[in-house]
């Protein structure tokens, strides 16, 4: 097997991490205080061609392969994993879904302004009475003439209050359940779609969330995707392209709280020495980059096999699954290793920790994902 990145992959890696560190740090603690992304820093990510990183050249995109994208996405995760998750919800989740299953009506009216970043995009799944179990959603899409006119509400969408478009799943045959699910194109001006207050949350602060609410909201009948009913698989195949991010998300949040804790322990001094020389810290330290190193083959891999148009389900889960867990390991050790320090704001720890809790729980709980990996082996 070969780990060695090619030379076009270290210079997207390169030049995400120049950006990173040199444009978002510096505002890094500002933007989860004020809970936003400042406008620039959208208009140079754009400028970049990171909303358009996973589109095809022929759209206007870039069309780097997965584990590219995935190298970006790590980079943005280290200083700020708000800021990619917002990049991560418009690639992944709507544009990786309109490539793959859009009409190429839809795909020519859209995709090359979202590649500009002149379209940001999310993605609507979830609902209040259904989160991990997605078939018991009961927003409807009931076609009538030429329009299907959708009433329901979506919760917890990423970039809800800074999206132009939406990529939404409904029942268009409710008797049907899980089999009666389609899904849609819908811009954020349609009639009687209406955001509710953007939540206010733990950690990845500076992403909007918030509701998504439809009261007889018309959609043109050519905005449906694939086909009619089949939608709650897409969704599915969608979200197996979201953990490997999530994944990238981890990787680059506990990377940061490892190096925030190396260089933590040999500044700070007690009994006459820096802790870095005392073995309880050392462990840690060590424990903390083990865990990272596995974590980061598995990410890869998940991205490779994609790249390379293999099966990545249950690697994609597993990669998902251990990045996170790991994740929230390593920021609470990297909180422990500052002590009091790590409890205040001062320290950029005490925020990672707040924005690993997040991985575990969306684009599928870990206990979602232990569902997943288990009828992958079972079916194998």
């Amino acid at each position: 097997m070969n780990f060695e990145l090619t030379e076009d992959q270290k210079t997207v890696q390169e030049a995400a991490r120049e950006f990173a560190q040199k444009r978002v740090t510096p505002l890094a603690r500002e933007m989860d205080e004020k809970e936003e992304v400042p406008q620039e820093i959208l208009q140079e990510l754009a400028e970049l061609g990171y909303f358009g990183i996973r589109v095809p050249e022929k759209y206007g995109g870039l069309d780097l392969d997965m584990l590219s994208y995935t190298l970006m996405l790590e980079e943005l995760a280290k200083v700020s994993a708000g800021l990619m998750i917002v990049v991560s919800a418009h690639n992944t989740l709507f544009c990786e879904g309109l490539v793959q299953f859009g009409s190429e009506q839809l795909k020519q009216k859209y995709l090359p302004r979202m590649a500009k970043g002149e379209l940001i995009g999310a993605y609507c799944l979830t609902e209040p009475g259904s989160g991990t179990d997605a078939g018991g959603m009961a927003t409807t899409a009931l076609l009538r003439g030429e329009e299907y006119i959708f009433n329901g509400t979506k919760s917890f969408v990423t970039n809800g209050g800074i999206a132009d478009i939406f990529l939404v799943f409904a029942l268009t045959k409710p008797e049907l359940k899980s089999k009666g699910i389609s899904g849609f194109v819908v811009e954020a001006k349609s009639p009687g779609l209406s955001l509710g207050a953007a939540e206010k949350k733990l950690g990845i602060k500076c992403s909007d969330t918030r509701e998504i609410s439809f009261s007889d909201t018309p959609v043109p009948k050519e905005n449906l995707i694939g086909e009619e009913n089949h939608g709650f698989k897409m969704a599915l195949t969608i979200l197996n392209h979201g953990r490997i991010g999530v994944g990238a998300q981890a990787l680059g949040i506990a990377e940061a709280a490892l190096e925030e804790s190396i260089r933590y322990s040999l500044q700070r001094k007690q009994f006459g020495q820096p802790i870095a020389n005392f073995q309880a810290i050392q462990f840690k330290l060590a424990d903390m980059a083990m865990r990272i190193e596995a974590a980061r083959w598995l990410v890869y891999q998940a991205a490779h096999l994609q790249a390379s148009g293999k099966p990545f389900t249950k690697e994609s889960s597993m990669a998902k699954l251990f990045a996170s867990e790991m994740c929230n390991y390593v920021a609470n050790e990297a909180v422990q290793i500052h002590g009091g320090y790590g409890y205040m704001k001062e320290y950029p720890v005490e925020r990672y920790f707040r924005d690993a809790r997040i991985t575990e729980i969306y684009e599928g709980t870990s206990e979602a994902q232990r569902i997943v990996i288990s009828r992958e082996l079972l079916r194998d």
